[in-house]
């Protein structure tokens, strides 16, 4: 666990490994919410009985999902503290390799790409984000997300 209170916390890790994200369990309830929030009902996600015919074997957890989930996950790699505002940036690359199969263990790697001084206390960081599915050769998911934090004066 890294815990970040300033730029200066940030420059040395450049290039780092932070670390991975305990396993999270993935459910059909979890991915029906998803559904239900977004509209995307789309029956790999949320008819079991049809997937079990389908290409999968099973329903599958929405890409979009499995990168929502990034942040929760990121809090066990990384803390920031002495924020005053933490917003997300936005992606600069994301890429759906490999399906994630409702029941399936979850993990989130994460490495720290950059890290640039916005002035007025602020800093970007750009992470590269790795959510692997146990068992699974290939990455669900590979984003690189920009961060953007704001320290307390």
């Amino acid at each position: 666990m890294h815990t970040i209170t300033s730029f200066e916390d940030l420059t040395p890790l450049i290039g780092t490994h932070l670390g991975y994200s305990a396993s999270h369990q993935v459910t059909q309830e979890r991915v029906d919410q998803f559904a239900e929030a977004t509209g995307d009902h789309q029956w790999i996600h949320v008819d079991p009985v049809r997937a079990a015919a389908g290409p999968f074997g099973r329903t599958i957890a929405h890409g979009y999902l499995t990168l929502a989930l990034g942040p929760v996950l990121l809090h066990d790699i990384v803390t920031w503290e002495n924020i005053r505002m933490g917003v997300n940036y936005g992606l600069n690359k994301v890429r759906f390799p490999s399906p994630v199969p409702v029941g399936a263990t979850l993990r989130l790697g994460a490495m720290l790409s950059g890290a640039e001084s916005l002035g007025d206390d602020g800093v970007q960081a750009t992470l590269e984000l790795t959510f692997e599915v146990e068992g699974s050769p290939k990455p669900a998911c590979v984003a690189e997300l920009l961060l953007r934090y704001y320290f307390n004066k």
